[in-house]
């Protein structure tokens, strides 16, 4: 009787581990096909070299040497201070060009000059001196 009952064990455990392998096959087949539709729904993984674009124009005149000369030079008659940093008075100009270019009002333009050039080095500038800003920024490179 011995006997029976480990066939009948070994048996039960075929049994079991077919059912194992029958269950699991099933299993591994829907994770293929998960895994197939996550490929195709999967976005596009970027390159790895990125494309390189042309820089965009920003729209605000950049003065070039000979204009950027004349325009420190104005400036510096104006206010010495407002040419401490040149980069930065140069940068302070496109802005100032900017708001010439975008046609807003003398006023406005001659406002926001003010507020650009004051503080620092330059503690406050009067209208005059705003208003010449703004003729030196027109005549050196934003005409």
């Amino acid at each position: 009787m011995q006997r029976k009952t480990w066939v009948v064990i070994g048996a039960g455990v075929l049994v079991v581990a077919g059912i194992g392998a029958l269950t699991g096959g099933e299993d591994s087949e829907k994770q293929k096909k998960d895994t197939a539709k996550s490929a195709v729904t999967a976005p596009a993984k970027p390159t790895d070299k990125p494309i390189k674009e042309a820089p965009k124009p920003s729209g605000i005149p950049s003065p070039d040497t000979a204009q950027t000369a004349a325009l420190i030079r104005a400036l510096g008659a104006i206010e010495p201070g407002l040419v401490v940093k040149e980069p930065r008075a140069v940068d302070r100009a496109r802005n100032v060009c900017s708001d010439i270019k975008a046609d807003k009002p003398a006023a406005t333009i001659q406002r926001n000059a003010r507020a650009r050039y004051e503080g620092g080095t330059v503690p406050s500038l009067t209208d005059k001196q705003a208003a010449d800003i703004v003729t030196a920024v027109k005549s050196s490179f934003c005409g």
